[in-house]
């Protein structure tokens, strides 16, 4: 019998609707959330063991060198008959390496000579299902490689002489999350593939150097399609070998922990790759296995398949995956990727949230959301200072709340709607009309009681179809007009406008702020990976850090411009603690003022119109000039003269008097 504790469900439940009134006719579903995620964890674990226990089934499957040899291991409940075959059998079925079932779980094993298999040997599954079969890579195989001539994919006996030596433990936890989202393929400024070691050696300096504390890394577990971004993972326990071998991506996190910096990657519990050999939908021969039966267990946009997050051995082997970039890769956290995907039976497609019965209602994925509560759990157990983010659109209460305050347990959640809203005000909207207190809105529209990271633009804005907020600001004058002695209209606006809008976004951030790779500097065009619609094309698979490191363009000043902001707000703890408190909202004259953690930040949005002797409510007496985006150091004008004070000209009146140039933003910091 399960044991929960209903008084501590009911003491979380009243300090979550506590913070959040609002909550309050839909308390006893959260309890009822609450309970499940218990009475699972209760399940997978029970008494005398620890969740942690129910995430090793990467150890139990697999394959795995012994004492006295192999023994590979594999769950697959409907398979009717599995060989091993590959380069032990000529890759042939062999009766001598037929598995056998070992019990009624679904479990299927052999045991090899030592010799039978050796460092680098390509292997794979040949199953007989009740649906007919065939060729499969087993479900945690820890090594997959691509054959650069046929394009077949096997698994790797990877079982290298000796293990990699760990030499930098992780840095401390930040106490906000500056986070530089990257992706190591398209990292090299050349055409072609980047690598691990490549990116370890050339690109982790600048990010260090640029000021961000934390890398997420994208595209690290491997998948077929390399144009998926790795949004349609196979293996799931395989670091990608496109980029290099398993030491490699280590010596990656070890050398970026060297240099502070804590490393995330993205997981993708939310589908899998469709692919019948290289994936796991279809691994047993049935279409149960993994996912659910039908339609059900098919992503009705993505044409991928979907977990069954109700089956026991679904959740061992997702919390396993987490368990195992932990431990193997030292990673220091997850975003967790398509949650919203996750928590609704429609996908949160063509939908929009507009009231809280929607997040308690029946198209809530409970099981989804349940297995979400364990990773939570099962992750901070693991590593207290690790970090989990959610990437959720649909507004979910408590997604990001702790456990003990009533949550699902997410450290963080992306701001969503911040980078959306910034795409369709660049595009939709002339600068004259853009509006004040809307923007305020979208900036600052954020659930107090759950912490968030905001950004500008992440690699979704600048996919291929779309633009970067830059490249959308600017055009084609990029191509012929970024010399840092040429002035032109349409560029000097466009690094005006894109200095504002990367400071505004992380000045009013809630508790973190991301950048994607190249954005800092303004990097042009859009990202397009190889595909049979661009001639299979590197063109716009990589990163121009050249472009950021030529002082007669302009990309370095808005370089610098990054990278003195974060420093800044480094400086100042501007993320850790008090959200910004508004002081000035003027829509005629498209000025926003607000202070945070002491530091004050106007903002002059008007595309003509410079406000001289501008009155701004004044916290302190005095004000020392601490950052102008319009300084001739960052690619503007020079009005203001730098390091300048401010101070109160009337003592009974809490202002002061500024210049504020058309199309900047100064911070200033109390004297």
């Amino acid at each position: 019998m399960i044991s929960i504790d209903h008084d501590a469900i009911a003491a979380r439940v009243h300090r979550l609707v506590a913070r959040d009134p609002y909550l309050g006719p839909y308390a006893e579903v959260i309890g009822q959330r609450l309970r499940r995620v218990d009475e699972a964890a209760a399940r997978l674990a029970p008494r005398g063991f620890r969740l942690s226990d129910a995430a090793l089934a990467h150890q139990r499957y697999g394959l795995h060198r012994q004492a006295d040899g192999w023994v590979f291991r594999e769950w697959a409940p409907g398979a009717e008959a599995i060989f091993l075959i590959g380069d032990h059998s000529g890759w042939r079925e062999d009766p001598r390496f037929a598995l056998r079932r070992e019990n009624d779980r679904g479990d299927w094993a052999i045991h090899l000579a030592p010799e039978t298999l050796g460092h680098q040997s390509l292997y794979r599954l040949r199953v007989h299902g009740p649906a007919g079969g065939g060729d499969r890579i087993p479900a945690y195989a820890r090594r997959v490689v691509q054959d650069p001539v046929t394009g077949i994919f096997n698994a790797q006996v990877w079982d290298p002489p000796a293990p990699y030596r760990w030499r930098n433990a992780s840095p401390p936890r930040p106490p906000f999350p500056l986070v530089y989202e990257a992706h190591v393929g398209m990292a090299r400024e050349t055409g072609g593939i980047g690598t691990y070691r490549e990116f370890a050696d050339t690109v982790l300096p600048r990010i260090a150097a640029a000021g961000y504390n934390t890398l997420q890394l994208m595209a690290v577990a491997e998948h077929p399609y390399y144009a998926s971004f790795g949004y349609q993972v196979s293996s799931f326990f395989a670091p990608s070998a496109r980029f290099g071998p398993p030491e490699d991506l280590k010596a990656l996190v070890d050398t970026a922990h060297a240099a502070g910096l804590r490393v995330l990657i993205d997981l993708v519990h939310s589908h899998m790759v469709n692919n019948t050999v290289e994936g796991i939908g279809r691994l047993d021969g049935t279409d149960h296995q993994y996912t659910p039966p039908g339609d059900r267990g098919r992503h009705p946009a993505w044409g991928s398949f979907l977990f069954d997050y109700g089956r026991v051995e679904v959740l061992r082997f997702l919390l396993s995956n987490c368990r195992y970039w932990l431990d193997e890769y030292r990673v220091d956290g997850f975003r967790f990727d398509g949650v919203t995907s996750m928590l609704y039976t429609h996908h949160g497609l063509e939908h929009v949230f507009s009231s809280y019965e929607e997040y308690f209602g029946d198209t809530v994925d409970p099981d989804a959301l349940t297995y979400l509560g364990l990773a939570n759990r099962l992750v901070h157990a693991l590593r207290p200072d690790a970090v989990t983010i959610a990437e959720d659109v649909s507004g979910m209460p408590a997604l990001a709340a702790s456990a003990q305050e009533g949550g699902i347990g997410f450290d963080y959640r992306f701001a969503m709607g911040v980078p959306d809203y910034w795409i369709r005000l660049v595009k939709d909207t002339p600068d004259e009309q853009w509006p004040m207190g809307t923007l305020w809105h979208e900036l600052t529209n954020r659930r107090r009681e759950e912490r968030t990271i905001s950004y500008a633009e992440s690699h979704d804005q600048a996919l291929v179809g779309d633009q970067t907020l830059i490249f959308r600001l600017i055009g084609p004058a990029m191509y012929h007009h970024m010399g840092v002695n040429e002035r032109h209209l349409v560029v000097d606006r466009g690094i005006a406008l894109i200095k504002m809008i990367r400071l505004i976004t992380l000045a009013t951030a809630g508790h973190g702020y991301l950048n994607f790779m190249g954005n800092e500097f303004g990097h042009p065009e859009w990202i397009d990976f190889p595909r049979e619609g661009n001639n299979w094309s590197f063109r716009h698979a990589r990163r121009q850090w050249s472009l950021a490191d030529d002082p007669l363009l302009r990309y370095t000043q808005v370089g610098r411009f990054d990278r003195e902001m974060l420093a800044l707000a480094r400086r100042w703890h501007l993320l850790d603690g008090a959200l910004p408190q508004l002081l000035w909202e003027h829509q005629a004259d498209k000025t926003i003022a607000f202070q945070r953690h002491g530091l004050l930040f106007a903002f002059n949005f008007h595309p003509t119109r410079s406000h001289a002797d501008y009155p701004l409510p004044a916290p302190a007496p005095a004000y020392r000039l601490a950052l102008d985006s319009d300084a001739p150091r960052y690619g503007g004008h020079g009005r203001l003269a730098p390091e300048q004070t401010y101070r109160r000209p009337h003592p009974g009146r809490d202002e002061i008097k500024l210049y504020l140039p058309a199309r900047s933003a100064v911070v200033l910091e109390p004297v």
